[in-house]
């Protein structure tokens, strides 16, 4: 199969944009929030990005299957013959939506034999849009300006630049850190944290607690095509739509390859 095209990416970043707009017209609102039976919060704007997502990638023309956090009850025995689907989070950081600090994004990935190969993070609040093809592109594009390609930095000399959640911390990740050595945290909420790594603003993103293959795919395929990479605990690449569970295992996102970065994993 043909890896996908430039103007795939562009369609895919437009219905991400359309999101977006969808979830700020919500934002601004006295919205409810309501809990889902896992307990995580969702909110109109959840809902109505993703109408719009579903609506702009049912009109592409190949016809593939999606799966959604906000409408993913699809069996594992219907899911186990997909070749290639699209994987989406409408609204990646409710908790950072709801708190209103800006940093929730839109993920859209293709995700093609087990690995995401098209990834478009969108974030309403800024307009910012970034986008990758595995193996050909990654590009950051900001309102009202072309396109410019994002590469990941090589480690320096300083200490390691970490990004790590809002939302989520533990005494693993503690640990982790300890074990690190020089270090500045750099907190920031959703699939940002892939970007910011992405771009070369950050060393590594350790996320050592539960996620969902939804909440990563996206920004994976980015940070992957701007030269990355996301390993799992056991330093293998993360796999979705490997069964019936929908969890990832905790893994790491990283810029330099150089070093080893599971090394310090507890």
């Amino acid at each position: 199969m043909t890896q996908p095209s430039p103007d795939l990416l562009d369609t895919v970043a437009t219905i991400a944009e359309q999101a977006g707009r969808a979830i700020m017209e919500v934002y601004g609102t006295d919205f409810a929030v309501e809990a889902k039976a896992d307990e995580s919060p969702i909110t109109a704007a959840d809902r109505r990005a993703n109408a719009v997502i579903h609506a702009g990638l049912e009109a592409l023309p190949a016809g593939r299957p999606i799966l959604s956090e906000e409408a993913r009850a699809v069996p594992w025995e219907v899911r186990r013959h997909w070749k290639e689907y699209w994987l989406v989070d409408p609204l990646d950081g409710t908790k950072e939506f709801i708190q209103r600090n800006g940093q929730f994004t839109v993920n859209i990935s293709l995700v093609r034999g087990g690995r995401p190969l098209l990834g478009v993070v969108h974030v309403p609040a800024t307009g910012v849009t970034y986008g990758g093809i595995v193996g050909k592109c990654a590009w950051r594009r900001r309102p009202g300006e072309t396109a410019e390609p994002i590469r990941v930095r090589p480690l320096g000399s300083g200490p390691v630049r970490v990004v790590g959640s809002r939302s989520h911390r533990g005494p693993d990740l503690d640990g982790y850190l300890e074990r690190l050595g020089a270090y500045e945290m750099v907190p920031m909420g959703s699939s940002l944290k892939f970007c910011v790594v992405a771009e070369g603003e950050a060393d590594v993103y350790p996320r050592l607690g539960p996620t969902s293959e939804w909440d990563t795919a996206a920004a994976e395929a980015v940070l992957v095509a701007a030269g990355g990479q996301v390993v799992s605990s056991s330093g293998q690449p993360l796999a979705y739509n490997k069964g019936p569970d929908l969890l990832n295992p905790w893994f790491i996102a990283s810029a330099d390859p150089a070093r080893d970065w599971t090394a310090y994993l507890p």
